[in-house]
């Protein structure tokens, strides 16, 4: 499974022959991310270098480098002289994943709702509804529909964090949601109307500034996926 990533380039800049070669290294740290994520690179592969390097049509070397940043996200793992491996998943991975989302996502969210203005309201009401047109053609049976509810999810829930001021708590954050939504799609499994109802309910709550009640719906929304998950998957 693949879908493009949001492009976020904004206007054109001039380029160098430098920038340009960043600029390639970057989308295919983009796409290899998002291919482990999606489960399109599974969890445990073996990462064939010159394989590799011709699907992604980049050098060996740069390669090398873009598995080496990955690594410091626990989604690749440097096996010495054996080269690199896709990470690989488990029970135990997941639980400190939502635990870790739950810590980051509340911090935010109440750091958020204290300096949220009129823009970030508009986010949220934007975002939610994106998202909620998304989950109405995905209960309507519309499969296809998967990959842009991945980004329209991540978006709402940006969106509602995106006034808490913190550049470092946000990147973390983002980290953290993506590798606990691998272990959704491997599930390939779209909880339906109760997550739904989930994300109605913290947006109401977000337009209300209901810190409170709003860290308790984020709390059971992260457990109710992971409770979603274990019935569809077995882990070591």
């Amino acid at each position: 499974m693949k879908h493009p990533a949001p492009d976020h380039s904004g206007m054109s800049q001039p380029t160098h022959a430098g920038d340009s070669r960043d600029s390639i290294s970057e989308t295919v740290f983009r796409q290899l991310r998002e291919d482990i994520i999606l489960g399109v690179l599974p969890p445990a592969t073996k990462i064939k270098l010159e394989q590799a390097s011709k699907r992604y049509s980049i050098s060996v070397s740069s390669l090398r480098e873009i598995l080496y940043r990955l690594t410091a996200e626990n989604l690749v793992i440097a096996e010495g002289q054996r080269g690199f491996e896709v990470s690989p998943v488990s029970r135990q991975e997941l639980l400190e994943l939502a635990d870790l989302r739950v810590v980051l996502e509340c911090h935010a969210l109440e750091l958020s709702f204290a300096s949220g203005d009129l823009e970030w309201e508009g986010r949220i009401v934007a975002a939610h509804h994106r998202l909620a047109a998304v989950e109405r053609k995905l209960l309507a049976g519309d499969a296809s529909r998967t990959i842009d509810w991945v980004r329209y999810d991540w978006e709402f829930h940006q969106a509602i964090v995106s006034a808490c001021n913190s550049a470092t708590l946000m990147q973390s954050l983002s980290s953290v949601f993506d590798r606990f939504l691998r272990y959704h799609m491997l599930a390939e499994s779209f909880r339906g109307q109760p997550v739904v109802a989930d994300h109605q309910l913290l947006f109401t709550l977000a337009l209300n500034k209901d810190a409170k009640a709003a860290k308790d719906c984020v709390r059971k929304h992260i457990q109710s996926g992971v409770d979603h998950i274990l019935k569809l998957q077995t882990y070591p």
